[in-house]
């Protein structure tokens, strides 16, 4: 039995020394020289650099065009964050008998897999304001006076780019909660429904509790995937028009390739990465709170 522990024990560390040496290698190592880099004026090009302390933070809390970017990430934030709701509903529906569920499993995840910057050029020409389809469906509509430029107003290309990102990430998220849902034991359920359970009490006091772990890893990868977002509004406007459509993301990436400016882009990516830890964490505790908050009127 002692060999066998200690066979065991070999075999584990074996098996980690693979991905903790990837981890360190590919994620401590750049973020500690990301974090390193973010207090020098490095331009990405020059064999040195100078230290210049926290010159780049205050540089970088000074840029309105980067809080306007930070703006553009949280509609695209709130816009997701409303439709987690409406994700798992769609969840439910087809993990219950619904006739032809496979088809329209498919039809779900298939946006997800398609690649992005495709899904960003069929969208630029559906919302093209010189024979756009969506133009054209809003005049077989008698609609023509909702019709403007979609992509160039800043009041709305925002909310045009953020449903494009609905429409590409909510299958994915679909897919996880059905996974999630199928997980739960059967003679729980129809426990419940003996009891007199229906519809409405099933999804609110057994599913939704029972897949808590899953619309948290869906609440992060919603926060994760909106500070992060650059691939849709990269393509689509280029951050245009001026910054009205701009991202975090695309607005650090521009200052490190277009302005030459690396230690202030390694202060904006080390700045998204403490906001997305932040922003799970208080998330995280809102939920946790309404949880207990729910378990303490039930008792």
């Amino acid at each position: 039995m002692n060999k066998l522990t200690k066979q065991r024990n070999l075999f584990i560390i074996v098996s980690l020394i693979v991905p903790l040496t990837l981890l360190i290698a590919f994620v401590v190592f750049p973020a500690m020289d990301l974090f390193k880099m973010s207090f020098t004026n490095w331009d990405g090009y020059s064999p040195s650099s100078s230290f210049i302390g926290f010159a780049n933070y205050i540089s970088m809390l000074k840029n309105k065009d980067l809080w306007l970017s930070l703006r553009n990430n949280g509609i695209y934030f709130v816009v997701h964050l409303l439709m987690i709701v409406v994700e798992l509903a769609f969840a439910v529906l087809l993990t219950s008998k619904l006739r032809a569920a496979k088809f329209y499993k498919t039809m779900v995840f298939l946006p997800y897999i398609i690649n992005g910057v495709a899904i960003a050029y069929a969208f630029s020409y559906f919302f093209s304001p010189i024979n756009g389809a969506f133009d054209a469906i809003l005049q077989a509509m008698n609609l023509e006076g909702w019709i403007r430029n979609w992509l160039s107003d800043e009041k709305v290309v925002n909310y045009v780019l953020a449903f494009v990102s609905l429409w590409r990430f909510s299958g994915y998220h679909v897919i996880l909660f059905m996974a999630a849902l199928q997980s739960i034991p059967k003679d729980i359920e129809e426990a419940a429904e003996v009891d007199g359970a229906n519809t409405w009490h099933l999804f609110r006091y057994i599913q939704v509790p029972a897949i808590m772990l899953m619309v948290d890893f869906v609440l992060f990868d919603n926060i994760r995937g909106a500070l992060q977002v650059f691939d849709i509004p990269f393509v689509m406007t280029a951050g245009g028009p001026g910054y009205a459509s701009s991202t975090f993301t695309l607005y650090t990436i521009k200052t490190a390739f277009t302005f030459s400016n690396f230690g202030l882009a390694s202060t904006m990516a080390v700045t998204i990465m403490i906001m997305i830890v932040v922003i799970y964490l208080i998330q995280n505790e809102l939920i946790h709170g309404l949880i207990l908050k729910d378990r303490g009127k039930k008792q």
